[in-house]
């Protein structure tokens, strides 16, 4: 198994552009089981996530051609005529559930084992099926399969809770509904209105998405299209904290500010000074990081995705931090490896308290166990006195394309080399 060798203490410094979002594409390759036809998407991050969805689709029938040099996928979903997602994919990631709702809404049946993902947290799927539900159709559970089927109308939807999954699913299923759909407490995140705009670049008649209602005009059918994914404003996100937490001077280009207000506000809150353009972020980081407060919200709200990097920039201030997770209950995993480098961090509940250490973080060997962890732990290690090696970098390229190239790029040490096999190879990713 191969792991991250990084040597702390580089400053970054340059330019780095951000990737096509991860988070936009996944929803939008599930959605192009709507089309009975091409759909060309550029700006599609060469990613594990994006050629797993893309497999699940070739089990249906589909074809996809993934260009590594352009990042342009083409999926042709006309030749689609099987309704059952392979267990052994779904399991491998969460964002393989969004094609119940395509498939669904297509051809009027669906199969689609429960998913798997990070270990973060205890994520129902009870909210998305709910939400379907409310489109006519019968849903049941055999052997760990959920089975949907029968005849859909338009419906008024109301979300208990503002589920980003939940809002894709019924959003996509709705726009091949003919007839006006409604839905309630919507997530406002901006991969749901790139959903919601790549839908109506095939036709689809929305309108509200980023607002807590969204109204869909269904249509009978949606036809090919082009479309480019937004950028990965978790991946911009996560080069912003590295420079900041290794005292450097690194402009974020290609993404979208306006998609990180939260996140650029806690920054400048610490110190950092922020120049930003239509299309770029630049950060030069002060000597010292200031001690904050950090609560986890719902978007706009701070991006639970930022909050295990955010909580490592933390570690070298100045004062005592509070980070606040209200959205999964399992996402400080990272906090017992940022300990073992050095960190003064305790957990209480939902509550992590983060102290200042006199000598900050040490390298030593250290583990991902989730996308965003994973992401802390590079950034600990290049902000670390010493070697640091990361294990269990499969979690790591889920998320954050060409990781390496990019630092090595902004002036890190970073390496690839053989590590000891991962115990954990056959679990959950």
């Amino acid at each position: 198994m191969l792991e991250l060798l990084i040597k702390g203490g580089e400053r970054l410094d340059g330019e780095v552009s951000a990737s096509g979002s991860k988070n936009a594409a996944l929803p939008i390759i599930a959605a192009s089981l709507l089309v009975s036809g091409k759909v060309t998407l550029g700006r599609i991050p060469d990613l594990t996530d994006i050629h797993i969805i893309c497999r699940v689709l070739e089990a249906f029938g589909a074809h996809t051609k993934y260009d590594q040099d352009s990042q342009e996928l083409v999926i042709d979903a006309e030749s689609v005529s099987r309704v059952e997602a392979p267990y052994e994919l779904v399991e491998k990631m969460r964002a393989s559930f969004l094609v119940l709702g395509p498939l669904l809404a297509r051809f009027g049946e669906a199969r689609v084992p429960l998913p798997g993902g990070c270990r973060i947290g205890t994520r129902s799927v009870e909210p998305h099926l709910k939400a379907l539900k409310d489109f006519g159709p019968t849903i049941s559970q055999e052997k760990g399969v959920i089975i949907a089927r029968g005849k859909l109308h338009p419906a008024d939807v109301y979300l208990e809770m503002p589920s980003v999954g939940a809002t894709e699913n019924a959003l996509s299923t709705a726009s091949l509904i003919p007839g006006r759909s409604q839905v309630y407490n919507c997530a406002q995140e901006p991969e749901i209105v790139d959903l919601a705009n790549f839908l109506n670049a095939c036709g689809a008649q929305i309108e509200g998405a980023g607002t807590p209602t969204i109204v869909i005009e269904g249509v009978e059918s949606l036809s090919d299209t082009a479309y480019d994914v937004i950028p990965d404003r978790i991946e911009a996100g996560t080069f912003l904290i590295a420079a900041a937490a290794t005292g450097g001077k690194v402009t974020v280009s290609r993404c979208r500010p306006d998609h990180l207000v939260a996140l650029t506000d806690k920054l400048v809150e610490v110190g950092c000074t922020l120049a930003q353009t239509k299309d770029s972020i630049m950060i030069d980081a002060p000597d010292r990081i200031l001690p904050t407060s950090i609560r986890t919200l719902v978007y706009p709200g701070f991006p639970t995705d930022l909050q295990p990097q955010m909580m490592t920039l933390l570690t070298g201030s100045t004062g005592i931090s509070i980070v606040t997770e209200t959205l999964y209950e399992n996402r400080f995993t990272h906090v017992a490896e940022l300990n073992r480098m050095g960190a003064r961090v305790t957990t209480r509940g939902n509550t992590a308290i983060v102290e200042p250490t006199e000598q900050g973080l040490m390298g030593v060997p250290v583990r991902a166990y989730d996308i965003r962890g994973g992401a802390a732990m590079v950034i600990a290690a290049l902000s670390a006195k010493g070697e640091t090696t990361i294990s269990g970098l499969r979690f790591i390229e889920r998320g954050h394309e060409k990781l390496r190239e990019k630092l090595t790029s902004l002036g890190a040490a970073v390496e690839l080399r053989e590590g000891a096999p991962d115990a954990e190879s056959n679990n959950s990713a």
